[in-house]
């Protein structure tokens, strides 16, 4: 039997690894060619605390969507699964969005995007 010498250091990646949730699906359909497809929807498991413009803070989770060439049995299929990776906002040209709670159109300057790990190999992992 062999013995890990560094335990803590795999534990510690464990830790590090970012998992998101797929929550769901939706049917899109592409700008270029009017084809339908089916998008996932991930959910990061870190919560965030957020200051509203009227004082309030409420907790959230960060969301974006994915393309797939998944049929529609898979996706359903994959909601509950989780991926690693993690969720970034990025900046973008300005659009509308309504907020689902209030109704209000706001202007964004910004989307969120899927990252995937920057880990390639187990021992960048442990000794990054």
């Amino acid at each position: 039997m062999r013995c890990i010498e560094k335990p803590d250091k795999i534990i510690n990646l464990i830790k590090t690894v970012i998992m998101l949730t797929i929550t769901s699906y939706s049917t899109r359909t592409s700008s270029q060619d009017g084809s339908q497809y089916f998008s996932l929807e991930l959910t990061s498991d870190d919560p965030e605390i957020v200051l509203s413009q009227s004082g309030r803070y409420y907790v959230t989770t960060k969301k974006c969507s994915m393309s797939s060439t998944f049929p529609e049995s898979v996706c359903k299929a994959m909601v509950g699964k989780q991926i690693p990776g993690s969720i970034s906002k990025v900046e973008c040209e300005p659009y509308e969005f309504t907020i689902p709670e209030t109704g209000e159109v706001i202007t964004r300057q910004h989307r969120y995007e899927y990252m995937p790990m920057e880990v390639n190999t187990p021992e960048q992992a442990v000794f990054a």
